[in-house]
């Protein structure tokens, strides 16, 4: 056993002072180690949600904003239109204006970018116009123009490029190849889209309708118990889609083969089931949009809100809100997903928004990336514990949006409470109970 002499460490002399020994670590803590309350106690839950400051900036258009374009090919352009008729391009980087034009008389409803970098307008005055934002100064003429004979209300680019697909209010659906004249496809349709892997559309009002432009005849045909305000294909994805209701909620679906026996070897699909449903809006949702990775979407509300979702979750990780903010009728995700864009109705505002609130962009060094790491490594690995979850979880709301969300959960005890009581006392109870994935279809035809 090492040992040392009481010399090497007290003063010499007989009227020195004696020091007395103490050990004050106990012989468990000597030999065994705790790392799970330190790390507990350091989780940093608490930080992530005080440095939620999600808005990064707001951009001025003079109307409110109904509709938003990402170009795919650069990841720092975007454009805006408003109720004016005016389409704006902006440059995320720079947060400035880089492109303005008048491309209507009324509301623009719908834009998309082709391939070549290209910018196509509907807008509510019939009319279908093609601009060059990267070529041409502001306030030039378009290219080319399509007039219609009713309002636009969507817009959608097929993925060579040289197509498009636009919907109108009185109910049809019109496919453009190039400069030719439009091609009438189907009736009784407000909005549609293309998917991105297949020459196929979908499109919705009244009834929703999934069908191959190939042969202009419907797959299959799906009847919702509410309205549809946007639907959208998941890029990583195409078999899947998610759509915003007018009950408050966000649906996803996803279509599946049903028959490989038909003469042009072309699948039917149906919609069977919501694959999931988000629930958190107390309005009605009027955009929505997915991630670059297919994994998270976004949604615009008309209670003022913007909620972020993970796609397999069906409460939403975060809301964002401000004092006066407006009804949103536009969002969209940054092609980085680093940022998402809210558009509004009233405000006359594009707001840019950080995806994740607490995280910060800029460089950062390695020992600063590996505390955020660890400190992210923590949060995840206590997230079951009672009290990382409920600071996780818990976010400020507007007292309208609270109060509104009170209500609406008495009401649907309610409607529950009235079913139990009517399905206790008729021949209901013999039956099968349905889920509510199920109760969002209404009908559907093949």
């Amino acid at each position: 056993m090492a040992s040392r002499g009481v010399e090497s460490h007290l003063t010499a002399g007989s009227s020195a002072p004696k020091v007395t020994l103490f050990n004050l670590a106990s012989p468990i803590s000597l030999l065994t180690y705790y790392p799970g309350p330190k790390e507990f106690g350091s989780g940093n839950a608490p930080v992530h949600s005080m440095l939620q400051n999600w808005s990064e900036c707001s951009l001025n258009p003079v109307d409110g904003v109904y509709s938003f374009a990402k170009d795919p090919s650069d990841l720092s352009r975007f454009a805006s239109g408003s109720g004016d008729g005016v389409v704006k391009c902006w440059n995320l980087s720079s947060r400035e204006e880089v492109w303005k034009t008048t491309a209507a008389e009324n509301i623009v409803k719908s834009m998309a970018f082709t391939k070549d970098q290209k910018l196509l307008t509907a807008s509510s005055d019939s009319t279908i116009k093609l601009f060059d934002p990267y070529n041409t100064p502001s306030q030039a003429p378009p290219i080319h123009s399509w007039l219609g004979s009713h309002p636009y209300s969507s817009l959608s680019v097929h993925r060579d490029g040289r197509s498009f697909a636009a919907a109108t209010d009185s109910g049809s659906v019109h496919r453009c190849s190039g400069s030719s004249a439009m091609a009438h496809v189907r009736e009784h349709d407000h909005i549609g889209r293309f998917q991105p892997k297949r020459n196929e559309c979908a499109s919705q009002l009244f009834r929703r309708s999934h069908y191959d432009l190939r042969t202009s005849s419907p797959l299959a045909r799906t009847t919702l118990k509410f309205g549809l305000n946007k639907i959208v294909f998941n890029p990583m994805e195409p078999m899947n889609f998610i759509v915003a209701s007018e009950d408050h909620n966000v649906y996803a679906f996803e279509y599946e083969f049903l028959s490989l026996i038909l003469p042009s070897s072309m699948f039917m699909r149906s919609v069977q089931r919501a694959l999931n449903i988000y629930k958190g809006h107390v309005a009605a949702v009027m955009d929505v949009d997915w991630s670059p990775d297919g994994r998270g979407l976004i949604s615009g509300s008309y209670d003022r809100t913007i909620r972020l979702w993970n796609r397999d979750e069906g409460v939403s990780r975060d809301i964002y809100h401000t004092k006066r903010m407006q009804r949103v009728f536009s969002v969209g995700w940054s092609p980085d997903a680093n940022y998402v864009l809210s558009g509004r109705s009233d405000d006359g505002n594009v707001r840019l928004w950080r995806a994740n609130a607490s995280k910060r962009q800029g460089v950062k060094s390695a020992r600063h990336r590996q505390a955020l790491e660890y400190n992210d490594a923590l949060i995840e690995r206590y997230s079951h514990m009672p009290e990382i979850r409920r600071i996780k979880r818990h976010r400020h709301i507007p007292k309208v949006v609270k109060k509104a969300g009170e209500i609406k959960q008495e009401e649907l005890k309610a409607i529950k409470r009235r079913e139990e009581n009517e399905r206790k006392h008729t021949k209901k109870q013999f039956e099968k109970r349905q889920s509510e994935r199920d109760k969002a279809i209404l009908a559907r035809e093949k």
